[in-house]
């Protein structure tokens, strides 16, 4: 009778833990992903895109590879991914509405490359898509490296150059003598380079805005008015031996649509709650507070460096081009820097205004990751393979 009652225990004992298997605890810390991966491209494409519409000036960026990821998955809250990203600029103007697909990177000569890293939040169920912040660093490609492969090819010309301003003028000039009524006035040149043949040839970008002159007045002063930049123009300057021709053609942005309360769309599709005014701001370059980010405030930055064998031409003394800026390690060549909180147990994040109901909604926020320990497929295939435009 014992030996039946103890055979029926172990019989229950064993039921009961059929039905209650122990549960793998949640990752509690970010896991590195294959770059080459279709979710992560696709993720870094919704950042890379956010990236874009949260800046007010430069040029718009474009995925050239992932180069590091690391997901955290946190519950019924989705995924913040740790991206690395490298870049290339554009021929967008970042006012421009122009689609990210229609906006093409510089030629080799003319090219900004770079690397990013950001911080994106995904939560699939709840259709919410949101960039709680980035940092990019960015550098023109080596002019000497340039220069050695094609002496011919323009080169980048310092924006306070008096010339510059001149070609920039005239120009204008040019373009408002064409125009049939509204007149425009320089806001500030983007952009600007210069060639040498059978004389000095200047080309430049610059943002115009409306002027209250029209061109029936017979004396008005092209000031600028307080309304926004609406265009880019591409201008040039050419001088001959016995004279000189200006040529201009300039893109007008297409206004913006004005979303009630101030949404943006981009964001998410399902948040309605706004951020209180006393909310703080976003991040700075290298560390920011962690609080609900402000709508309208920008969530990050991008600095510009020169190019890597401009930034110390002593070094390059009885080298080969690029043996100096090859000595650099990646920090020093690309540094960037985003670390909401430096606890390595991580800080919370607010989020509850991206999400609909009263709850609060919070997302835990851990140091950026290194990449002692990332995929080892990473980093991704690169779109433009030349190493003159890839980070190291």
């Amino acid at each position: 009778m014992a030996l039946l009652r103890l055979l029926v225990f172990c019989a229950l004992a064993a039921c009961c833990v059929a039905r209650s298997p122990p549960q793998t605890p949640l990752a509690s810390f970010p896991l590195p992903r294959s770059c080459n991966d279709t979710e992560v491209r696709a993720v870094a494409g919704f950042a890379l895109q956010s990236l874009n519409q949260d800046r007010k000036d430069g040029y718009k960026l474009s995925l050239s590879r992932v180069h590091d990821v690391w997901e955290h998955f946190q519950e019924d809250m989705g995924s913040v991914f740790y991206l690395t990203l490298d870049v290339l600029e554009t021929d967008c103007h970042v006012l421009s509405k122009k689609a990210q697909k229609d906006c093409n990177p510089r030629v080799l000569h003319e090219s900004v490359y770079g690397q990013c890293k950001a911080l994106f939040h995904i939560n699939k169920p709840r259709r919410v898509l949101y960039l709680l912040a980035y940092n990019c660093t960015l550098r023109p490609v080596s002019q000497r490296k340039i220069h050695f492969m094609c002496p011919d090819c323009p080169g980048p010309v310092d924006l306070s150059d008096p010339r510059v301003l001149e070609a920039a003028t005239e120009s204008l000039a040019k373009f408002n003598s064409e125009s049939p009524s509204k007149q425009y006035s320089l806001v500030k040149v983007t952009r600007a380079t210069s060639q040498w043949v059978a004389g000095p040839f200047y080309f430049v970008d610059y943002l115009i805005k409306e002027s209250s002159c029209t061109k029936s007045q017979a004396s008005c002063s092209l000031q600028s008015s307080d309304s926004a930049p609406v265009g880019l123009c591409h201008g040039s300057l050419i001088q001959g031996p016995l004279e000189k021709s200006v040529s201009v053609t300039c893109e007008f942005f297409e206004p913006q649509a004005q979303v009630p309360g101030g949404e943006n769309p981009a964001v998410t599709q399902e948040s309605k709650k706004q951020p209180s005014a006393d909310d703080d701001e976003a991040p700075q370059k290298n560390k920011a507070p962690v609080s609900s980010p402000s709508v309208t405030a920008p969530k990050g930055s991008v600095q510009h460096l020169p190019d890597l064998d401009a930034e110390k031409p002593e070094a390059s003394k009885g080298k080969s081009p690029g043996e100096a800026a090859e000595e650099k390690s990646p920090e020093d060549a690309f540094p960037v820097q985003l670390d909401l909180t430096t606890d390595p147990q991580g800080e919370k994040l607010d989020v509850s205004f991206l999400y609909l109901g009263p709850e609060e909604k919070k997302l835990v926020v851990l140091p950026f990751p290194g990449k002692e320990s990332r995929s080892t497929e990473c980093p991704g295939p690169a779109g433009e393979t030349n190493p003159l435009v890839l980070p190291p």
